[in-house]
């Protein structure tokens, strides 16, 4: 239940009664509200060893969202990080678009995802074909959603300069009614909550605080995973993917948390200051909304470990406030949310011509 997944329960808890089409559904991943709709899927859910390896089957995806069969629906939301703008609704019905972000590894994240060093052979050659076809795919299906909301005005400029379409910002949800403090003292430890995977630079803080005297602990899982618990030094412990109540207890016991990627927004800040926790956060992209520097959190602006070991000394000359960090939070709670996109939805209904 990452951030996307959290964006899709709040949606699915504004219209009880809708079915839910995905590429892809692992069962039990997912929190059991979403477990218990009605879910369709495509050709990829039979595809061999899809559930652990769906990231190779990349170049289908847009095949399999143009053959998701919506006919006699009036309204289509799509909750898209890939592909899932890129579905044909029939005709009459309106395309409302939540996009977490244009198709990342293709576009402005493609060297951390495939740059020098991270493929080789067969697929350094085939790569930069296919980035350029879902490109242009990507670009093609833009005008298939009639309006779009984004999740900040970092991704809002990347809707703007990639599909040439303006987008309303609505940040995403932040559980404020789970995500609470308990009136701890900040304890001795970091904290890094984060898929496993390259462009979220785990690498460059496990650099960051390999030697120091500080405790980090890494919570996540992805395809980087063993390769990241080989880097880890003494002073990092790589906890893997934990239940809800566990991450809550990491918030709460941390002293900050720590995130070092260019991110679409980051909701992990957030949900570590609805518990009474600042963040250090890499300065450019979503973090710039979520950190106000020396209230909530610390901004570090170069991508090197050296930067970011500064950003995490300079803490020790630091007191926040956890009734401020808190009410940060709540102004991005799951009610805020839904009333933001209960309200977009509304107003396109209300200007819908005859398609």
């Amino acid at each position: 239940m990452r951030g996307g997944e959290k964006v899709l329960l709040s949606l699915a808890r504004l219209f009880p009664e809708a079915p839910l089409f995905t590429l892809l559904h692992v069962r039990g991943s997912v929190a059991p509200e979403l477990e218990a709709r009605e879910v369709h899927t495509t050709f990829v859910q039979h595809l061999p060893s899809v559930e652990t390896h769906y990231r190779r089957y990349l170049p289908l995806f847009p095949a399999a969202a143009a053959s998701l069969d919506l006919a006699g629906f009036d309204l289509v939301i799509s909750s898209s990080h890939c592909v899932a703008k890129g579905v044909q609704v029939p005709p009459g019905a309106l395309h409302l678009c939540y996009c977490h972000t244009p198709m990342r590894y293709v576009w402005d994240r493609y060297l951390d995802y495939f740059g020098p060093g991270r493929v080789s052979g067969l697929a350094a050659a085939l790569l930069p074909p296919l980035a350029e076809a879902l490109r242009a795919w990507d670009v093609a299906t833009a005008g298939r959603v009639h309006r779009y909301a984004a999740n900040s005005a970092h991704v809002a400029g990347s809707i703007r300069r990639y599909y040439g379409r303006d987008a309303c910002v609505i940040p995403p949800p932040v559980d404020t009614d789970f995500f609470t403090p308990d009136g701890r003292e900040p304890g001795d430890y970091d904290l890094v909550v984060s898929a496993l995977v390259p462009y979220k630079r785990i690498e460059l803080i496990l650099d960051a605080y390999r030697g120091g005297p500080r405790r980090l602990k890494v919570v996540g899982g992805g395809p980087e995973a063993a390769r990241l618990r080989a880097l880890a030094g003494r002073e990092t412990e790589m906890l893997g993917p934990v239940d809800d109540a566990t991450l809550r207890e990491l918030y709460r016991g941390c002293r900050a948390t720590v995130m070092a990627s260019v991110e679409d927004f980051g909701i992990v800040p957030l949900e570590a200051m609805a518990c009474g926790r600042p963040a250090v956060v890499f300065g450019e992209g979503g973090g710039l909304e979520t950190v106000l520097p020396g209230q909530t959190g610390v901004l570090f602006h170069e991508a090197t470990p050296l930067a970011l070991r500064a950003a995490v000394d300079s803490l020790e000359g630091l007191r926040f406030n956890s009734a401020a960090l808190r009410a940060h939070a709540e102004a991005h709670s799951r009610q805020v949310f839904e009333a933001r996109f209960r309200a977009f939805v509304e107003e396109a209904l209300g200007h819908t011509p005859a398609w």
